[in-house]
C-alpha cells in the first residue's frame, strides 16, 4: 500500500526533468568536439604552415560527424522542449521514459566517435543510426504515454498530438532510409542524413517542407 502511494506522488513536476535534460544535452554536445584533435604523432611532424593546413584538412572525417551529431542533438532537444510545452504535469513513469531517452542521448558522443574513426565502415554507420533510432523511439514513447496518461495541459490544441507524432515518425523513416543508403556508400548515407537534418532545421522557412 505504501509503495502504491509513493508511486502516485513521485515526480509530479516537470522542472527537474527539464533541468536534467538541459544538462545532459549540454554535456553530450560539448563532448562531441573533444574528438576533433590532431594525433600526437601528427603534431610532432608539423614544421610549416603548409604541414599544418594539410593535417587540418585531414580532420574533415571528424568535423562532418561532429556537425551531424550537433544538429541531431539540437533537433531532439528542441523536440523534447516542444513536448514539455504541452505537458501539464509528470509522473514517475514519464520521468523514467525521459531518463531512458537521456541515456540514449548520452551515448551519442560514443557513436559519433565510432563513425568518425571508421567513416567508411557500414557497421559504424548502422551503429550511429541505431543510436538515433533509439532516441527517436523513446521520445515517441514519451509522447504516446503523455496522451495515454492524460498528462497534457488543459489548453493543448487537439491537433498538437498528431502533429508531433507525425514529425517523429517521418523523421525516423527518413533516418532509416538514409542509413539504408550505406549499402551504396557510407558517404552517400551521411550526405542524405545531413540533408534531413538541415530540412528539420530550416524547413519552417520553406513552405513546401514546413509540413514535414
Amino acid at each position: 500500500m505504501a509503495l502504491t502511494a509513493y508511486n502516485q506522488i513521485a515526480n509530479r513536476g516537470l522542472e527537474r526533468i527539464a533541468a536534467l535534460s538541459d544538462g545532459v544535452f549540454a554535456v553530450a554536445m560539448t563532448l562531441l568536439v573533444l574528438d576533433i584533435r590532431l594525433p600526437a604523432d601528427v603534431v610532432s611532424g608539423v614544421h610549416t604552415d603548409v604541414d599544418l593546413l594539410r593535417q587540418l584538412g585531414g580532420l574533415a572525417s571528424k568535423i562532418v560527424p561532429y556537425l551531424l551529431s550537433f544538429l541531431t542533438l539540437g533537433i531532439f532537444w528542441n523536440g523534447q522542449q516542444t513536448q514539455m510545452t504541452y505537458i501539464g504535469r509528470a509522473n514517475r513513469h514519464l520521468a523514467w521514459i525521459y531518463l531512458a531517452f537521456l541515456a540514449a542521448v548520452a551515448l551519442m558522443p560514443f557513436t559519433t566517435s565510432l563513425l568518425s574513426e571508421f567513416i567508411t565502415y557500414r557497421v559504424a554507420l548502422v551503429a550511429y543510426w541505431a543510436n538515433i533510432f533509439v532516441i527517436g523511439m523513446l521520445i515517441y514513447a514519451a509522447w504516446v504515454y503523455v496522451r495515454r496518461a492524460g498528462l497534457f495541459r488543459d489548453d493543448t490544441p487537439a491537433e498538437v498530438y498528431s502533429l508531433v507524432r507525425r514529425r517523429i515518425l517521418v523523421a525516423q523513416a527518413l533516418y532509416g532510409f538514409g542509413a539504408a543508403l550505406c549499402i551504396v556508400n557510407t558517404y552517400v548515407s551521411i550526405a542524405f542524413i545531413v540533408l534531413v537534418q538541415l530540412n528539420f532545421a530550416i524547413a519552417p522557412r520553406i513552405p513546401r517542407l514546413s509540413r514535414i
